[in-house]
């Protein structure tokens, strides 16, 4: 691989995200409070929670930024932990739909035709209407162009280095150990599953993966999101750490039944495939197979997501139990100001009955152990 193709393949992947950030913002601003409303009102029971993570992931692009304002409600003592579980798992289905946008407009655009003239109606709206909902819109316009851009850099620095590259392939232990620590590798390095998803597609497309390759390193990138959760949660509070260990426990569970019923599952989708479109495109067969994997995830949790729920409040109950810790304040609730707001009225009043509670206390003789859990404190469900 000569400097060219390492600058074009980076080139390429920093437009990429560059156009995923710019859409998710943009769309985030120009929903405006709507897709929080969603979040916050339609999640009452299992299938309208599984359905709102579906929508709302798949409108903004960003399984991390549905999830991490998951935590702010739960954090702000809006939803209960029960609630956002199935949002959790919708937010897993439709990031699934990144696939589909990049294999089935991304590789077939002209960037002449439709993703310049998109970055520069996006961009007019952006400067018309700066600080409103049109400019937002057209961020999110101009970011859906870049990200195109992106993929046409990232096809052509494949397809010059396609002869020089040479992947494992096989149904070995080591092959597949090999090709899913890749798909974790590359979500890790660029804390994006939408990113890495692209880059297996396009090597799809070029023909630098074969198939079953690219099928074992895109479990890999969902069980990569997982590891992503884990770093997240690290210092996070109770809530944050139960929300992190519902997508942790959701990527490593399907993930593991892909990678069993792979050999079964990949050539009957592509044979529904051929039979219904008449096609073998290989990135459609990626696509179709990531999102069928998922929502049969979804299906295995039914049977298990009560117990989930419980053992995950179960184990993350420590800072619960404590009355110096903030139990609603960390780092995710200062990604969306609103929530922050509502977390901060939480522990600022959580605060002031610990304080009356331990003065109490204090007068009548009696000094509270600091690890004791206040009377006062919700339960994690």
């Amino acid at each position: 691989m000569n400097l060219a193709s390492v600058g074009t393949l980076l080139g390429g992947l920093g437009l990429f995200l560059l156009g995923v950030i710019m859409m998710t913002d943009g769309l985030k601003l120009a929903a405006g409070s709507l897709l929080q409303t969603i979040l916050r009102k339609f999640t009452q029971t299992p299938i309208r929670g599984l359905l709102s993570g579906v929508l709302v992931t798949g409108v903004v692009q960003s399984s991390t930024a549905v999830i991490v304002t998951l935590i702010g409600f739960a954090n702000a003592g809006l939803l209960s932990f029960a609630q956002t579980l199935w949002v959790i798992f919708g937010a897993n289905l439709g990031t699934s739909m990144t696939g589909w946008l990049v294999a089935t407009i991304g590789f077939n655009v002209k960037i002449e035709a439709l993703a310049l003239p998109l970055i520069g109606i996006g961009i007019a709206l952006k400067i018309s209407g700066s600080g409103t909902r049109r400019g937002a819109f057209g961020t999110a316009i101009a970011g859906f162009g870049v990200l195109f851009i992106g993929i046409d850099l990232l096809q052509e620095a494949f397809s010059d280095v396609s002869a020089n590259i040479t992947i494992p392939t096989g149904d070995g232990a080591i092959v597949i150990v090999y090709l899913l620590g890749f798909g974790v590798l590359m979500t890790f390095i660029m804390q994006s599953s939408s990113a890495a998803l692209a880059i297996t597609l396009t090597a799809t497309q070029t023909g630098v993966l074969p198939i079953t390759s690219a099928a074992y390193v895109a479990i890999g990138v969902n069980i990569g999101t997982a590891v992503t959760s884990a770093i997240a949660a690290v210092g996070a509070t109770s809530n944050a750490k139960r929300t992190a260990g519902a997508h942790i426990l959701f990527n490593v569970i399907t993930g593991l039944f892909a990678v069993l019923t792979l050999p079964l599952l990949l050539p009957a989708l592509i044979r529904m495939q051929e039979a219904t479109t008449g096609n073998t495109n290989p990135t459609i067969s990626l696509a179709l197979f990531h999102t069928t994997f998922n929502a049969i995830g979804v299906l295995l949790m039914i049977p298990i997501a009560g117990w989930m729920a419980r053992w995950l409040g179960r184990q993350f109950t420590a800072q619960d139990n404590t009355l110096v810790k903030p139990q609603f304040l960390d780092d995710t609730a200062a990604e969306v100001p609103e929530l922050g707001i509502n977390a901060l009225r939480c522990e600022v009043s959580r605060a002031g009955k610990t304080a009356i509670e331990t003065t109490l206390a204090t007068l009548n003789g009696a000094f509270p152990d600091p690890q004791q859990r206040p009377p006062h404190s919700r339960s994690a469900t």
